[in-house]
């Protein structure tokens, strides 16, 4: 099995590649994958094109560094396309959302009802209850408000 692997340098670059193929399915986070890709590029190029053990391994290399470089390339642009998450960000889900205080506030602080939970209000004036609020930004915990006008 072997000599025989030896005798044709393709199907040992085949065998590698499906070899690093498989690893990556047991998780190795996409590393594996451009690997096992570039071995049967590999295996590919030596068939069509018998090469020297030497300029096997340096096309394996070369192979695989510009195939990693190539999908970090691919990534970076598909992050910066992709819009802010706010997932698990529950504060920031309410920025712009318009409220009514249940309470006054006292020194700028209180607390306000949205949907099945309190959250804390800090706005810069003291409001009576019943006053109509936007929510502006979070800071922390926080909800930041301001009166609503109009």
């Amino acid at each position: 099995m072997l000599s025989d692997l030896l005798a044709n340098p393709w199907r040992l670059w085949l065998t590698l590649g499906g070899a690093l193929l498989a690893a990556e399915m047991l998780g190795a986070s996409g590393y594996l994958l451009w690997s096992g890709i570039a071995a049967i590029l590999v295996s590919l190029l030596v068939w069509l094109v018998p090469l020297p053990w030497e300029w096997q391994g340096l096309s394996f290399a070369l192979l695989t560094v510009l195939s990693a470089l190539w999908w970090y390339r691919w990534l970076k642009g598909r992050a910066g396309r992709q819009p802010q998450s706010m997932l698990n960000q529950r504060g920031s889900q309410l920025i712009g959302q318009q409220l009514t205080l249940d309470e006054t506030l006292v020194d700028g602080f209180g607390r306000v009802r949205i949907g099945d939970s309190d959250w804390r209000v800090q706005a810069a004036e003291n409001l009576p209850a019943g006053t109509p609020v936007t929510v502006v930004g979070v800071e922390g915990i926080t909800l930041q408000i301001i009166r609503r006008t109009g």
